[in-house]
């Protein structure tokens, strides 16, 4: 971090002297630095002005997850879904994230059943009865980022894989509860793991949460198979993602080698994620986009 004078403007742009604003604030990040902690750079924690805008991109980001559930159904889609995505995205003005995003096709990340995330929207792919889905939501409004995702169940759906989509949300939830400034995002994931395994189930290893906000994907790296009192040190200002990915069998994944996107189980069992967009504050944290 660079060092400032304790008269010099602070470097979080609020016009504040340092002495009178963040002063007090990098020092106790360079005591748990000195600690041999990873720590997050000024980049990665959010002025208010920042904040106030990713909190209107959320805003639109709920509105499709809204929409989406209004309508979802069996029969559609996947590529419906990607059509109702784009029509209330545009309305509000916005952008897809994920639309060409490294080359991925479509407006929204839809995954059924064994896939467990980056499925791509298909006008083949029907929804039948049964199914477990998941739809993952990215906006850009006015240049910054909103990401959530929500698990939906489809007519019919056994006992055993509304069990594994419950159990997940359970275990996003109790990560949640772990969010709170000058802890670690070990903590969360530790707390998400516990919950996942006590339930018999299996984690993803290999694709994490992120931070998000001036741009799609930022620092940290969010991983759910953490200890806790390991990983980035949380400050108020940082906003990331809890997203685990929970498999009903083994947590062995492979990518579609057809697309190059789509992942799926190694051993074909049922996959459930919800993602929620995460803001740590003062006193605890602020979920912006579910």
């Amino acid at each position: 971090m660079a060092k400032l004078g304790r008269n010099d403007a602070c470097w979080c742009g609020s016009g504040k002297k340092y002495k009178a604003c963040h002063e007090e604030f990098d020092r106790k990040i360079e005591y748990y630095k000195n600690l041999g902690h990873l720590v997050p750079s000024h980049r990665l924690i959010k002025t208010p002005e920042q904040i106030a805008k990713i909190k209107e991109a959320c805003k639109v980001n709920v509105e499709i997850l809204d929409t989406v559930a209004e309508k979802i159904c069996i029969g559609m889609s996947t590529e419906d879904i990607n059509t109702i995505v784009n029509e209330v995205t545009y309305r509000n003005n916005a952008i897809p994230a994920p639309l060409n995003y490294e080359g991925f096709p479509k407006s929204v990340c839809t995954s059924i059943n064994d896939a467990v995330c980056h499925g791509i929207p298909d006008e083949n792919e029907i929804l039948m009865d049964g199914d477990i889905i998941n739809v993952d939501v990215s906006t850009i409004l006015d240049g910054y980022f909103a990401d959530s995702s929500r698990m939906f169940l489809m007519g019919n759906v056994s006992e055993e894989d509304r069990k594994l989509v419950e159990v997940t949300k359970e275990a996003m939830l109790k990560g949640l509860e772990q969010v709170k400034p000058w802890t670690f995002l070990g903590d969360m994931g530790q707390a998400v793991n516990d919950h996942a395994k006590a339930h018999g189930y299996s984690v993803v290893r290999e694709i994490g949460g992120h931070g998000v906000g001036l741009e799609f994907h930022e620092e940290p790296w969010v991983s759910y198979v953490s200890k806790k009192g390991t990983e980035m040190l949380l400050v108020p200002g940082m906003i990331f993602t809890i997203e685990p990915m929970i498999n009903m069998g083994g947590p062995d994944i492979f990518v579609d080698e057809e697309n190059d996107w789509t992942v799926y189980t190694d051993d074909g069992s049922k996959s459930a994620q919800w993602e929620i967009q995460v803001l740590v504050t003062e006193d605890g944290h602020e979920v912006l986009s579910w």
